[in-house]
């Protein structure tokens, strides 16, 4: 196992810099998820690590070691991607011990440890079949496992679960971490799907257009998004994001149509701003009590109803943990969590107080 320390990194091709001085620590043994929108430059920095990508400024260590010039074979890493890149003609266990064959390692040594990482895998019974004759979730798992084998200092992950139907996602997932949790090899872990990012890593490093806007532990970014984009970004529905001006009482702010919005706390700012309030955290109230909002879909699940409303000219979306009886057009009333508001700059986007 080994760090891994991304320094002031920058890939540019020609003129077109997409990578713009990336800086990020990934401890020993941690799990650390890149995320952001598809063109934000995850894969291509995924890509340096890996040594398939020249890198066009700043260092890569591993281990502390520099790898900058250093060929992808002798990284010691080993990278898994969303296509599985298996060789159709090799049988399962052909394909996991390739790279110990190609390292000229005794035969008895690749067939056990072959053996070893199927059984963690669940793929003991399928050692003799191809991969034509697995399942996608199957297949997958040969590509993780192909990797194992080798034991390598740092796992990189390509999106590998993005071919994978819902339900199979959400099983792999959970296989990906109980794999880490024995393993403990360091993760670097690529995808644009934030949900993946919040229940898997240890750390995640948010981007876009070639910058790091944030990191930290999911819950860390969920609670206290640095900006709009990160607020927006993390968490399923996404935050609430309302144009408002701050009110004279410093703890509300003024959204339009007279409706005020509370938030806990001081802020060193006036004038206009961004509120910021996730659907969880507004609650349905009768009477007058809260805002006054119009509803524009509802959504039951059974265990949880989404209301999609408007205040003015303004969307908001409420996720109430409960059946409600609100039909489309009907004008509700809902109450923010004051001290669960964020205030954000309205100009830059930056996070208030």
């Amino acid at each position: 196992m080994a760090s891994v320390d991304i320094q002031d990194v920058r890939k540019s091709y020609g003129q077109l810099e997409t990578i713009k001085g990336v800086s990020v620590d990934v401890p020993d043994g941690a799990f650390v998820v890149l995320v952001g929108p598809s063109g934000c430059g995850k894969s291509t920095l995924l890509r340096m690590i890996a040594g398939l990508e020249d890198i066009s400024g700043g260092t890569i260590s591993i281990g502390g070691r520099v790898i900058n010039d250093v060929e992808p074979k002798h990284r010691d890493i080993a990278m898994v991607f969303q296509n599985y890149a298996l060789y159709p003609h090799m049988t399962i266990a052909e394909n996991m011990g390739f790279s110990l064959r190609l390292a000229r390692r005794p035969k008895d040594e690749v067939d056990k440890r072959v053996r070893e990482v199927a059984a963690i895998l669940g793929l003991a019974d399928y050692l003799d079949r191809y991969p034509r004759q697995l399942s996608g979730g199957q297949r997958q798992r040969v590509a993780m496992g192909r990797a194992i084998v080798r034991s390598p200092q740092v796992f990189l992950f390509d999106e590998p679960l993005s071919n994978l139907d819902a339900k199979l996602r959400v099983q792999m997932r959970a296989e990906l971490k109980d794999i880490h949790a024995r393993l403990k090899t360091t993760t670097i872990y690529v995808t644009h799907d934030q949900i993946e990012a919040m229940t898997m890593a240890d750390r995640i490093v948010v981007m876009r257009d070639g910058i790091v806007e944030q990191v930290g532990a999911p819950l860390d970014l969920y609670d206290r998004p640095n900006n709009t984009f990160v607020a927006s970004f993390i968490g399923s529905p996404a935050m609430n994001l309302l144009d408002g001006a701050l009110c004279e009482d410093m703890r509300s702010v003024s959204v339009g149509n007279g409706m005020r919005l509370p938030f806990a706390g001081s802020v060193p700012a006036s004038g206009r701003v961004t509120y910021g309030i996730r659907p969880e955290h507004l609650h349905l109230v009768q009477g007058t009590d809260g805002f006054e909002a119009v509803a524009t879909s509802v959504e039951p699940t059974g265990s949880e109803t989404f209301i999609q409303a408007r205040i003015g000219e303004q969307a908001i979306a409420a996720q109430i943990r409960d059946r409600v009886a609100v039909r489309t057009g009907d004008v509700i009333h809902l109450r923010a969590m004051a001290d669960k508001a964020h205030l954000f700059d309205a100009e830059t986007g930056r996070r208030l107080g």
